[in-house]
């Protein structure tokens, strides 16, 4: 019986200790004396009170001194009262006047200055103020003077559930990896409640789901998303609508709410291996097709998207592993079979080959379901087509003697039809290369003969093309090169290297070296020159030289005595003999020409002319040389004293146009061919100025020569 009345007890009171807890303080037990104002919540008088409020000496919960109280959202039909001033200086015979100032003063509140009550006149919302920070003053009534100094007060609006919960960044976008694990977390949303989240459960919030389950789940309080199955599969569905509702008042009932769309996107992860769309691909190619030229493409497909779908391809086997390749398309998503070497329909119809297609990027958690990759079969058939002829080398290198007989065969050239119904082949010079028409080919057999002579010395090469062509089909055709050597034959003589002339002194002792000569020869032995010098049999005792061959295939020419006289003898003529080592051996005579000199002691050359013996004595060659220049300068200047006097007395302008046709020049001597053309100049007449000019008749010897001077040579 003792513990069911305490139970009964307890649902008693248990409503008054919550109503009591909750409601506003209505009246403040701080104490009051003289120079206090009284702030209350209740029109109740001080002095009916008074002995309560000492008696009263617990605080209610959220009672503050200087704090007034009022709900917002109140709209009744008089204005609220918030609450009382009251000072106990008011004997009651309304002698004071209460004032009030401050925030909303005389326009949200108003205060009746005989009883001190403060009425709110206006509907107030706590989110848009929640307090507002007022001042009270008593004066006197008469002469308006502060009966005690200004004391300030709050009065706080309490809330109420007037705001429901919002989403302000909503919508929301979120995504994740599929095949995840249950629990994964995918994002978390977050409402706002304008609501007092002190006071009360006004903005206590809670989260739920309204649309998504199964897939996904949240947690009341933190709003976390999570997903709610394991192992969602993209390739299955590829994007989740999700509804989420916050509730205030801690998600009971009467609370308000709010709700917010999240889009759940699964991101691709590689856990599909590619597939070929069929296991044997059919491709023909002609057997001309020109090297890296695409065969076809085979393609294998992934359910997976960006990198994860992408795959490699490779040739694993197969009889044409070495002929072709496969690349990878990277784009579509392919892969591209390309010829590498040459095709032959005559040697091989058909191949086939073995291709991989790989994924490149794996990813190792699915490695367990398998390997990420596929086969298939390409059978490639080649197809026949007319090709040119092939030539049986792809150049020739033929030689020929320079010596060789005109229409003599110098080499052959062989071509081949490659196809199945192999055709006749005419084979032709390309003239372009052969300008000169030195080579004939026969059109048949392919064999190249000569045409003209050949020169080595000339012309050691000669490159010609030789064009072959299908005579079913002229436009199959193919052409090769041909070198053609001319070899060597002993066919020039050797001969000095260049016009020697030597020069002797007449002081000169026997023995020494007059000229050394050197010999060349046009032709190029294989053991490079080797030449012999002799003298002419008639001359092998010549009294005056003698000649000595020297190791570097030269030839000195020496003197035999001294007392040389150039006065007896100024030039000597000796004729040598010079052959090479040919097979057969060539030889021909070059004759040295030798001039005595008068040298001085030290070997130079002075003169060596004979006449300067014979002038007269005391004139020397330079004396001679002046006065023939000043004889030729005096006849210069009597020749132009002459011709100018002439043409003064007789003058030939004619500057009428018609004495010009009116004069008529006779020529009577017979013709004399070139000459004759050159004895009169006609642009004498095209232009009579000009015969004051001097023109030189052509056909007339001068009188006058000039003699060059001589130049002193050393030996």
């Amino acid at each position: 019986m003792p513990e069911r009345l305490a139970e009964m007890l307890l649902d008693l009171w248990t409503p008054l200790i919550i109503l009591w807890i909750t409601l506003p303080p209505c009246i403040y037990t701080a104490p009051m004396n003289q120079s206090q104002v009284l702030m209350s919540g209740s029109p109740l008088e001080l002095n009916r009170l008074s002995e309560e409020q000492r008696i009263l000496n617990r605080s209610k919960r959220g009672w503050v001194w200087n704090q007034m109280f009022v709900l917002e959202e109140f709209s009744g039909p008089e204005p609220i009262l918030v609450g009382r001033l009251h000072t106990d200086l008011d004997p009651g015979s309304k002698k004071i006047k209460y004032i009030l100032s401050g925030d909303g003063a005389g326009t949200i509140f108003q205060i009746n200055d005989i009883t001190g009550d403060i009425h709110a006149i206006k509907r107030l919302d706590r989110e848009e103020k929640a307090e507002y920070t007022l001042t009270a003053q008593a004066v006197d009534w008469e002469t308006n003077k502060p009966l005690e100094p200004p004391s300030e007060f709050i009065i706080k609006v309490q809330d109420i559930n007037d705001n429901a919960p919002e989403f302000l960044n909503g919508p929301y976008h979120a995504t994740v990896p599929e095949m995840s694990i249950l629990g994964t977390s995918v994002t978390n949303v977050t409402a706002t409640d304008a609501d007092d989240p002190v006071y009360g459960n006004s903005a206590k919030l809670v989260y739920s789901i309204l649309e998504g389950q199964p897939y996904f789940s949240i947690e009341p309080e933190t709003a976390i998303i999570k997903t709610a199955l394991p192992n969602m599969d993209r390739e299955a569905k590829e994007e989740y609508l999700v509804v989420i509702q916050a509730k205030d008042m801690g998600g009971h009932s009467g609370g308000l709410s709010g709700t917010t769309t999240l889009t759940v996107t699964l991101t691709d992860v590689n856990d599909n291996p590619p597939k070929f769309a069929q296991s044997l691909y059919h491709f023909s190619v002609p057997e001309d097709v020109v090297l890296g030229t695409a065969i076809g493409r085979v393609k294998a497909n992934d359910q997976d998207i960006g990198e994860n779908a992408q795959s490699s391809y490779d040739i694993i086997d197969g009889d044409g592993t070495a002929l072709f390749e496969i690349t990878s398309d990277t784009q579509a998503q392919d892969g591209i079979i390309r010829l590498r070497k040459p095709l032959d329909f005559e040697t091989k119809k058909s191949y086939t080959l073995k291709v991989e297609a790989a994924n490149v990027h794996i990813d190792p958690r699915f490695s367990s379901r398998g390997p990420f990759k596929d086969t298939a079969t390409v059978k490639i058939v080649v197809e026949d087509a007319d090709e040119p002829p092939v030539f049986s080398s792809p150049t020739y290198l033929l030689e020929v003697h320079e010596n060789a007989a005109l229409n003599s065969v110098i080499g052959q050239v062989t071509a081949r039809d490659p196809d199945v119904t192999s055709s006749p082949i005419r084979f032709s010079i390309d003239r372009h290369t052969d300008l000169e028409r030195q080579f004939n080919i026969n059109a048949d057999d392919g064999k190249i003969t000569l045409a003209t002579p050949l020169d080595r010395e000339l012309s050691v090469w000669h490159n010609i093309t030789i064009i072959a062509t299908e005579i079913r089909n002229h436009s199959q055709i193919s052409r090769v090169p041909v070198a053609i050597k001319v070899l060597d034959v002993n066919d020039n003589a050797p001969e000095f290297a260049s016009e020697y002339e030597a020069f002797l002194c007449e002081n000169g002792k026997p023995g020494q070296v007059i000229q050394t000569v050197s010999a060349m020869d046009k032709d190029d032995p294989k053991n490079g020159h080797y030449f012999l010098y002799s003298l002419l049999p008639e001359m092998v005792n010549n009294p005056n030289f003698t000649i000595k061959k020297n190791e570097d295939n030269s030839l000195s020419i020496l003197a035999k005595h001294n007392g040389f006289n150039r006065q007896k003898q100024e030039v000597y003529l000796l004729p040598i003999i010079i052959s090479d080592s040919g097979n057969p051996p060539l030889s021909s005579t070059s004759t040295l020409t030798i001039r005595v000199c008068g040298c001085s002691s030290d070997g130079v050359v002075q003169s060596c002319n004979v006449e300067a013996y014979v002038l007269p004595i005391g004139l020397s060659m330079g004396a001679l040389i002046a006065i023939l220049a000043c004889i030729i300068l005096l006849l210069v200047i009597v020749v132009l004293f002459v011709t100018l006097r002439r043409h003064k007395n007789e003058p030939l302008i004619i500057k009428d146009d018609e004495d010009v046709r009116e004069n008529i020049i006779r020529y009577d001597d017979e013709g004399g061919g070139e000459e004759d053309t050159e004895a009169f100049d006609i642009a004498t007449l095209q232009n009579p100025d000009g015969i004051n000019g001097f023109l030189p008749r052509k056909d007339i010897k001068p009188d006058l020569q000039f003699m060059p001077r001589s130049q002193k040579k050393s030996c």
